[in-house]
């Protein structure tokens, strides 16, 4: 516990860390998509425009299997970056952690076998409205049946997700919400002008306070399903919500349906905490009495520049990265800098030429 940082209700937090340090751990990964990642300089999840669709089931993929069926390479950036999803499976497999994944709107089908919950993707938020008012609803009916028997199988169920273009939907969800919302980015200079002008754009389209109009407005799919899944899953068991902006807009919507705040936490890099462009943690303090329990995986020693590249702005978080960390970290004892060597093994079989 030495290796984390917490911050808001700070008793709540060990409190969480302390009832799950001999339980059973599931890692539930939400892919899903929205076309608002297709406007140019929204994201730099996928080697170009035209591959961003492919990194919610490549991400999938990967964690599956160690490598994709849908694309030829793990989800990379543009400029050769990996996807936060080395982080995740080093994590998962060091404590032996189960995984599934779940379909809440993904573009693209991973081959694997998943849990589908037939939601669509979300729409350009620029441009038009994300959903309708019944799929949103349709998204927390089934994250609530979802969350209910994930939850009923384990003592904490982590929740990640990938969707690429995911933190934009976010802010435009947290400020329709009443949220003074400055988000992080999947890249070390953020575009929060574009991201402003996008989010502008969407909210003169609402026209109601209600919050299933409002995600269904400028919100994506990914954000009603997984508040449906925290809102049952911690009626009954401890749920950590894994990830960094995204999870902020989940907490936003999931305070507006109910949940358990007692058994519930955000897990996240120190790459999220510690973002000066954005305001996490005063954030989430506003949204409810929720602690964050956050990870710094020393990766900037590392000896690999795609690793290093994570503490220094890029991908920051993603695919539940700082909350499998943590999760891994509690059942196994292992420190930062163990994990540090394990995932360079992980980056070394991957890139190994």
């Amino acid at each position: 516990m030495e290796s984390f940082e917490l911050f808001g209700n700070i008793d709540h937090a060990k409190h969480f860390i302390e009832n799950i340090k001999t339980g059973k751990f599931l890692f539930s990964f939400v892919i899903s998509y929205t076309e608002t990642c297709e406007i140019p300089g929204v994201t730099f999840a996928g080697a170009d425009t035209d591959s961003i669709k492919f990194t919610p089931p490549g991400d999938a993929e990967y964690l599956h299997y160690g490598y994709c069926k849908t694309i030829d390479k793990i989800p990379m950036t543009p400029d050769g970056k990996p996807t936060p999803a080395v982080l995740t499976k080093t994590a998962l497999e060091s404590a032996s952690i189960p995984h599934l994944t779940i379909n809440a709107g993904s573009k693209i089908f991973p081959q694997l076998p998943f849990i589908d919950t037939g939601l669509s993707f979300g729409k350009n938020i620029l441009t038009q409205d994300a959903m309708t008012d019944s799929q949103v609803s349709h998204a927390v009916d089934y994250g609530r049946i979802v969350g209910r028997t994930l939850a009923s199988l384990t003592d904490c169920l982590i929740i990640g997700e990938s969707i690429p273009g995911g933190t934009t939907t976010a802010l435009a969800v947290l400020q329709a919400l009443g949220f003074d919302a400055k988000v992080s980015s999947s890249i070390p200079n953020n575009p929060v002008e574009l991201k402003n002008k996008i989010v502008n754009s969407a909210l003169e389209r609402i026209n109601s306070d209600h919050p299933y109009n409002v995600v269904a407005k400028v919100g994506d799919s990914m954000i009603p399903f997984v508040a449906g899944m925290l809102s049952s899953a911690s009626d009954s068991s401890k749920v950590m919500l894994a990830g960094g902006t995204q999870m902020a807009a989940v907490l936003a919507f999931a305070s507006k349906i109910g949940f358990n705040e007692e058994n519930t936490v955000i897990g996240t890099t120190s790459y999220i905490t510690h973002d000066d462009s954005a305001n996490f943690t005063n954030l989430v303090k506003k949204i409810a009495n929720v602690p964050i329990i956050s990870i710094d995986p020393s990766l900037k020693n590392s000896q690999y520049l795609g690793l290093r590249a994570f503490s220094e702005g890029f991908a920051k978080e993603g695919v539940g990265a700082g909350g499998s960390i943590i999760s891994s970290m509690i059942k196994t004892g292992n420190t930062s800098k163990q994990f540090l060597e394990i995932v360079e093994k992980e980056y070394h079989r991957l890139f190994a030429t």
